[in-house]
């Protein structure tokens, strides 16, 4: 029998997610989940123990499972861990700072103590050798390959573990880069080495020369984990197909996740806006606001018709809170997106001040928030959930994991003493703290990006979203919350509907003045070859799309607009429209364009992906009379102080078309939503949770 299950998992610092999906006979679709513990030293063990479960639940063999897809945050928490490879860099003579130096600007020109992010290669590491190219990739001094072979003498005595090779004008010609690794491969065999023309072949050096380290930095650890993965997968008998989450929102092999494991620094996080755009669309609304909490961080997105935001640029271990420039750039595609520590395993404390600050230091999954009875004595922000009545302590996480109020209580009193408060109103402060820190994250994302939240819709999922959601959305003016089904593990659920796809960037300077047709169709058509041949290993044979894009800019401006490239090969005519797009798109941005002013092209983009499968908007559900409470429990509300019996709903039981109103709380297995005062909720007909906030209610 032809297998047809798809399966996903999400490790994330506290829990592992995991989704199995199977076509039913009606058309539809079957889903079983099942969360359990991350396990940091093994993270392969988690997912396999999870792997187990959720077959078990539906019922079915490793071989009836057609497909895995895995997103994991190993390689972000490595970087921002600094737990990476003993990392070395090989770089043009003369550049050996770079990294330190960055673009010398300032995330804070008034801060006169300023911190700013120290480089993953320390100085010692980075070496420099002789060789030299011009702008056009043209040889001005031949590699000496003799300093090389010396420079590889001197990185086995300190123990190097891997290595970055960056040189000057690279991208543009990547000779001396290869010849460099040929001779480094020969003289050191199986010593991982990352070169910046195939990582990031871009121009702008800091950036470029930092991806390629932070690629190489995390590559004997992701290499080492995706195979140890393949084979525990292959040994629990399943041999079907294995994809990677890329940070971007495609999916990519196993054997290019192994290259370039940089573009899966936010493969978790991508899962989760895919599973947003895809519920946005089968609810028809254009504009949302995705909202993932998880165990150990929150992140949220701007999703506009139904796609979420990207970039091509990223930073990763910020020193500076919400302060762009304050961390390690990163040239990837990526989906954009604020993420922030502010998990349910984020631990609180007081500051010098005595004020409550709520992470970004996390329980994680071991020993966990102290209510998790492993050990833990510091009080996270699931010990204050479970300290104000919002969990049952016997139903968290399907009953899995039982918690424990008596350890959440001691360390809520230990930590927050000098408060002078009583265990619950000391968790009252840590909720409230924890909703503004994600309720400013909201709002900084919003103004960084132009836009605002009138008219727009949350969508709550992971294991903390359905919980803290509703008091995010009052603090940010948002007045409609969903809570899809399975928001538990959505961001599982979103890798089942990512593409297939992979993006291919390369730089080409071009001015229009002067425009090189022949060249960049030559370049395009590469581009494109390069990228069906990567996403072809894994489309099994299904109709591909192509996008195509130009990074532009007025000559002598700093930054770019990107531009759209309608068709696949420029004649004369496409060349004009191309500038002719650009003088509307900076008009859009910047209210009218700069006449008379010639336009360069630094780089293009080329990306493939399988379609995305159309998705009609579901019509509403009738009526249904509201379902019975299971139970009551006593809840403090975080917006008032006050404690009263609020109703507890089961989820499973929940008619489409029935409403409820708030306070309450709907629980589930892997989450609980929280309907505040002043709220209303409807199960609508696609079984998802839909709350609105009732004035006067």
């Amino acid at each position: 029998m032809t297998p047809t299950a798809r399966l996903a998992a999400d490790i994330g610092g506290t829990f592992t997610d995991l989704a199995l999906e199977r076509p039913d006979e009606h058309g539809g679709l079957d889903r079983w989940t099942a969360k359990v513990l991350t396990t940091p030293a093994a993270p392969e063990q988690g997912v396999l123990d999870g792997i187990a479960q959720v077959l078990a639940k539906a019922g079915l063999t490793p071989a009836d499972v057609a497909i895995f897809i895995h997103g994991t945050t190993l390689a972000t928490n490595a970087v921002i861990e600094r737990k990476g490879a003993r990392t070395a860099l090989l770089t043009t003579e003369g550049f050996r700072d770079v990294l330190a130096l960055g673009n010398e600007s300032r995330y804070d020109q008034y801060d006169l103590n300023i911190t700013l992010p120290q480089p993953l290669v320390p100085r010692r590491w980075r070496l420099t050798v002789p060789e030299r190219l011009d702008n056009e990739g043209k040889v001005l001094l031949p590699l000496d390959e003799a300093a090389v072979r010396a420079a590889i003498a001197t990185l086995r005595a300190e123990g190097i573990e891997s290595l970055a090779i960056g040189f000057l004008h690279a991208f543009v010609n990547p000779v001396h880069e290869r010849r460099a690794a040929e001779i480094v491969r020969a003289e050191w065999p199986g010593l991982p080495v990352s070169l910046s023309s195939e990582v990031s072949p871009e121009m702008r050096e800091w950036e470029r020369f930092s991806t390629t380290v932070a690629n190489a930095y995390v590559q004997p650890l992701m290499s080492g984990y995706l195979h140890r993965l393949r084979d525990g997968l292959r040994d629990a008998g399943l041999h079907c197909p294995l994809f990677l989450m890329l940070s971007g929102g495609g999916l990519t092999t196993l054997e290019t996740a192994a290259r370039f494991p940089i573009r899966l620094v936010e493969s978790g996080p991508a899962g989760g806006a895919i599973f947003s755009a895809h519920v946005a669309r089968q609810k028809g609304w254009s504009k949302v606001l995705s909202f993932d909490m998880g165990g150990t961080t929150a992140k949220v997105c701007l999703i506009d018709d139904y796609t979420p935001q990207t970039a091509r640029t990223f930073e990763v271990a910020r020193v500076g809170r919400f302060r762009k420039g304050s961390g390690l750039p990163l040239r990837i595609p990526v989906i954009e997106m604020v993420e922030i520590g502010a998990g349910g395993g984020s631990i609180a404390s007081l500051d010098a001040l005595n004020r409550i600050q709520v992470g970004p230091e996390s329980a994680g999954a071991d020993p966990g928030p102290a209510c998790y009875g492993r050990g833990g004595t510091k009080p996270a922000v699931t010990d204050a959930n479970l300290l104000l009545g919002r969990y049952d302590p016997a139903a968290f996480a399907g009953g899995t994991l039982r918690l424990h109020p008596e350890p959440a209580r001691d360390a809520m009193d230990n930590a927050l003493s000098p408060l002078g408060l009583e265990p619950e109103m000391a968790a009252l402060g840590v909720v409230e703290v924890v909703d503004e820190n994600m309720a400013n994250a909201a709002r900084v994302h919003a103004i960084e990006s132009g836009k605002s939240y009138d008219g727009r819709a949350i969508i709550a999922f992971g294991g903390g979203g359905p919980v803290h959601g509703y008091r995010v959305a009052e603090k940010i003016g948002v007045t409609r919350l969903l809570v899809p089904s399975g928001a538990g593990v959505g961001s599982a659920i979103g890798f089942l509907r990512a593409p297939v796809g992979y993006e291919v960037v390369r730089s080409l300077y071009q001015r229009f003045s002067k425009f090189d047709r022949a060249a960049v169709n030559a370049l395009l058509a590469d581009m494109s070859a390069e990228a069906r041949r990567t996403v072809e290993l894994g489309s099994f044979g299904a109709p591909l799309v192509e996008r195509r894009i130009a990074y532009m800019r007025y000559v002598g401006q700093g930054h770019e607009i990107a531009v759209e490239l309608q068709v696949h090969v420029l004649s004369d005519e496409d060349v004009a429209a191309i500038r002719a797009a650009y003088d509307t798109a900076y008009a859009t941005f910047y209210d009218r364009p700069v006449p008379g002013s010639d336009v360069e092209i630094l780089s293009f983009a080329v990306t493939a992906a399988t379609e995305v499968d159309a998705v009609e908007h579901a019509a509403d559900a009738t009526d249904a009379p509201a379902p019975t409470p299971i139970r009551h429990q006593p809840v403090r509300d975080t917006a008032r102080g006050e404690v009263a019996d609020w109703p507890v709903y089961d989820r499973s039981v929940f008619a489409s078309g029935a409403e409820v109103t708030g306070p309450c709380i709907i629980a589930e297995t892997e989450t609980s939503t929280l309907v505040g005062p002043g709220w209303r909720c409807r199960m609508d007909g696609l079984g998802y949770l839909d709350l609105k906030h009732v004035t006067g209610v």
